[in-house]
């Protein structure tokens, strides 16, 4: 790097942090900001773009499992960490937060710890959160671990836990790996199969989300949960 290269390198990086001083800082900016603490002396613009531009945003870069980020170019062992570091770091204040409040109190909180949990997943999990009657999260359990394109799902199980926990309201949640398309019907009947068999205890089903495309979709909000048990 020639002397006139250096000066432009400080100088680009102090505008970085001085962007996000001010609120005004792009994700991929974001992105280059955050790798230039583990990069310090290479220009790490080209794979903040092309690594937003590949995954859909932090949560989900951030997700990929530890042999998928080493495997990106530019990318080395101590990089592909401090990311890792920086879900843990998101899971667990979003964790806190969901302990702390009702899941509906900030809707921003929940479709970013649903993204962070499954964003960057290489296949198919099922999670179900067990909330308290005040719709706190209590556990989440990863309830299964599939292949690229299903996981299975025991309502049961699921019913089962939920009382053991003492929980008044249940969230499901999974992600779709392979693709970004909706809900299947066999998502939305074992959906209203759950819901059914809860309802039976007096558990509210409150919500199935599902992580597909970069994007948490809702059961409630495309009126799945409406759906008669005879669904098929």
């Amino acid at each position: 790097m020639t002397a006139q290269d250096s000066y432009f390198h400080s100088g680009h990086r102090e505008r970085l942090r001085q962007k996000f001083l001010d609120d005004k800082i792009t994700d991929y900016e974001f992105l280059e900001l955050l790798l230039s603490f583990v990069i310090p002396r290479r220009d790490v613009r080209p794979l903040a773009r092309r690594l937003i531009q590949q995954y859909s945003g932090l949560h989900q870069i951030c997700s990929l499992p530890l042999e998928t980020l080493m495997a990106e170019d530019g990318i080395g062992r101590n990089t592909a960490i401090f990311l890792k570091a920086l879900r843990y770091a998101m899971l667990t204040e979003y964790r806190e937060h969901l302990d702390k409040n009702p899941i509906f109190h900030d809707d921003t909180v929940l479709v970013n710890y649903c993204l962070t949990l499954l964003g960057g997943k290489t296949v198919e999990e099922f999670h179900v959160l067990y909330l308290d009657r005040e719709k706190r999260l209590l556990v989440d359990d990863c309830h299964s671990i599939g292949t690229i394109d299903q996981s299975a799902v025991y309502p049961r199980e699921i019913l089962r836990r939920a009382l053991n926990v003492n929980a008044a309201n249940v969230v499901l949640l999974h992600n779709h790996p392979a693709s970004d398309k909706p809900f299947s019907s066999q998502d939305i009947e074992i959906t209203t199969q759950t819901r059914d068999m809860l309802d039976a205890v007096g558990i509210y089903l409150y919500d199935h989300y599902l992580v597909a495309g970069g994007q948490v979709v809702s059961a409630r909000a495309k009126m799945f949960l409406n759906q008669s048990k005879n669904f098929s």
